[in-house]
């Protein structure tokens, strides 16, 4: 049986750790190795990033993070990565879930992300609507989905189904 990570912030010294999974988990759907070295900047975090990190761990080893940003109004998921050995486990759909409550308890009526095209069904299913495109921060030329979720007051993760979606 998988285990349930555990939830937290990010610890400091913890960024390059974190960067070597986002790669990892870009990887995961068929990048080449030149396309994820063109990426290795936009998805390497700063020790100052930290702070809008969630980590999902097991044992203490990082398997997920996301960050979210929460200056606004309108919160911005800025990233969701899960190491491939936990892919299709539920840690994404757990993160997500944090993600979105501590958005809407931070304020915000919606969440946008620019999200990889691979990951554009998986947020969908969780309630995302495309609104949009957005240019790639790192691959001139392509596009990627911009989404949101929009945030109804008074709703918590007890609008989850019995499949673990998210019903926002």
């Amino acid at each position: 049986m998988t285990r349930l990570p555990n939830l937290r912030r990010a610890r400091r010294g913890e960024a390059p750790l974190l960067a070597a999974l986002a790669l990892r988990s870009r990887g995961h759907w068929g990048c080449s190795a030149d396309l994820l070295e063109t990426c290795r900047g936009e998805l390497t975090l700063s020790e100052d990033q930290l702070g809008d990190v969630t980590v999902a761990d097991v044992d203490d080893v990082p398997v997920g993070f996301s960050r979210l940003l929460l200056d606004r109004a309108e919160a911005e998921l800025a990233d969701l990565f899960v190491d491939p050995p936990w892919i299709g486990t539920g840690v994404g759909s757990r993160l997500l879930r944090e993600a979105l409550d501590r958005a809407q308890a931070g304020g915000a009526a919606s969440v946008v992300l620019d999200a990889d095209p691979y990951a554009e069904r998986f947020y969908a299913r969780h309630g995302a609507r495309t609104v949009g495109r957005s240019p790639s921060g790192s691959i001139p030329g392509r596009e990627l989905p911009r989404m949101r979720f929009e945030l109804r007051p008074g709703q918590t993760d007890a609008a989850i189904d019995r499949r673990g979606t998210a019903a926002w």
